[in-house]
């Protein structure tokens, strides 16, 4: 059968983000299956690339990976529905072949995509598993009942799980690897999958599940070195937080040395106190950036948010990243449950300890069903629990308002070059690709400071 396998992602900001998610689809497909990948972001927006590559190939049935379904941005809301539902009609102007949706997005909220874009099928749970769709469709039998799949209207399986996720050892057949070497070199892969973490605001846990997967050092090792000789010159781990298991890091850390990776890379991290000497070997074996999901400076905010560090053991984990060498950045997320005007100033005051780090400052927390945030904003009346909340829903705490946080903190941010408030700053997207342009590879986000 012949599957087209499409990443409708566009976004740019800050750099582009190599579409994994279909590299473990398709060879997860590829060995019963002719497979073919259209990645939509190296292209401009219109000009029916889509529906052309349909009439080329003329598939069987056709994927879309909904990667994201909002921007998360108070600042400047944009909702991306709209673009999955543009793309099921392209497809539809060009062939009949069954649609289904997958991916990180519609895992949110897989019964509204369905119904605004009119796609034939849904897919819950890890891509690889999604082989039994394909086999139902390709024998014209229907999928309702195969796990992970969601009919329109239909009531909402548990997620496929239990495969072995790791994937493809190198980019398979996405025809725009080579572009996105050529537009910052980076290329991407995981080592665990699932987060243990009880943030009130955060989808990882739905979308991967709570438990933590760990996978083989030595085979994650493998695979980053499959990605250097296919021409990345820098690695981003993608894992939901990298360091929930310390001695795991390690692992992988030892693992790239032997295994000669040689290219810098980075991860996400929670700002715990780590172990000595923690960051200094995860730098020894390339680690070249940080980035610290730190989200409040105030131990009064903190637990409110679901985090179990405080602000002593994120002034330890930055000092400890920074004197081992790698560039640190930390994310801030203003406007959770119980915030004031003087726990927004705390953080603020306290920001100014993060020596050398660029902050990328969230200002608004966006309302996801099934979070800790979700219950809470139900329990207030802030939101009626069978609301789609499909286009982009804040909480607002109730002693501050989310515009007089966004006024006080552009304010601050104003003066600091380091600082970017909302992920939409087209000044960073334009420094990032002029750096890109000139041959720099990586995140470049240390680059901010210079002005």
């Amino acid at each position: 059968m012949r599957v087209l396998l499409v990443s409708i992602n566009r976004v740019r900001h800050p750099y582009p983000v190599y579409p994994l998610g279909l590299d473990h689809v398709a060879a997860a497909l590829a060995p019963g299956h002719d497979v073919r990948i259209v990645d939509l972001c190296p292209g401009e927006p219109g000009g029916g690339a889509l529906e052309a590559a349909v009439r080329e190939f003329v598939p069987d049935a056709v994927g879309i990976s909904v990667r994201n379904v909002d921007s998360t941005d108070f600042t400047a809301q944009r909702g991306f529905a709209g673009d999955v539902r543009d793309a099921v009609a392209a497809i539809r102007g060009a062939t009949s072949a069954p649609v289904v949706l997958g991916g990180a997005g519609f895992a949110l909220f897989p019964r509204e995509l369905l119904r605004v874009t009119g796609a034939d099928w849904g897919f819950l749970g890890e891509g690889e598993a999604c082989a039994p769709l394909f086999e139902a469709i390709e024998a014209g039998r229907s999928p309702q009942g195969v796990p992970g799949v969601v009919a329109p209207g239909g009531s909402l399986p548990a997620p496929a799980r239990g495969i072995d996720p790791r994937g493809p050892a190198a980019p398979g057949l996405n025809p725009a690897l080579g572009w996105y070497l050529a537009h910052g070199g980076i290329l991407n892969l995981q080592t665990q999958r699932g987060c243990p973490f009880r943030c009130t605001y955060c989808t990882y846990p739905a979308i991967e599940g709570s438990r933590s997967r760990l996978f083989d050092a030595v085979s994650a090792a493998d695979r980053a070195r499959r990605l250097q000789d296919a021409g990345a010159r820098y690695l981003a781990i993608t894992d939901s937080v990298f360091n929930a298991h310390p001695e795991h890091c390690l692992a992988i850390a030892d693992a790239f040395r032997a295994a000669g990776v040689a290219v810098p890379w980075s991860a996400f991290f929670a700002p715990t106190a780590p172990p000595a000497g923690f960051y200094e070997r995860l730098a020894a074996a390339g680690l070249s950036h940080v980035e610290f999901g730190t989200e409040s400076l105030s131990d009064p905010m903190l637990p409110r948010i679901g985090k179990s560090f405080r602000k002593g053991d994120v002034l330890a984990a930055h000092r400890a990243a920074r004197a081992a060498g790698v560039h640190v950045a930390h994310f801030l997320l203003f406007g959770g449950p119980g915030e004031t005007a003087e726990t927004v100033e705390e953080t603020l005051a306290a920001a100014e300890e993060l020596d050398g780090a660029p902050l990328f400052v969230f200002c608004g927390m966006r309302i996801y069903p099934g979070t800790g945030l979700w219950s809470r904003a139900v329990e207030e009346g802030q939101v009626d629990p069978a609301a789609p909340l499909l286009e982009p829903t804040y909480y607002r705490p109730a002693a501050i308002g989310l515009d007089a946080i966004v006024e006080r903190v552009s304010r601050h941010a104003a003066t600091r070059p380091a600082w970017v408030v909302g992920d939409g700053a087209q000044r960073v997207q334009d420094q990032v690709a002029y750096l890109h342009e000139r041959g720099r590879a990586g995140p470049l986000w240390e680059w901010l400071s210079v002005a």
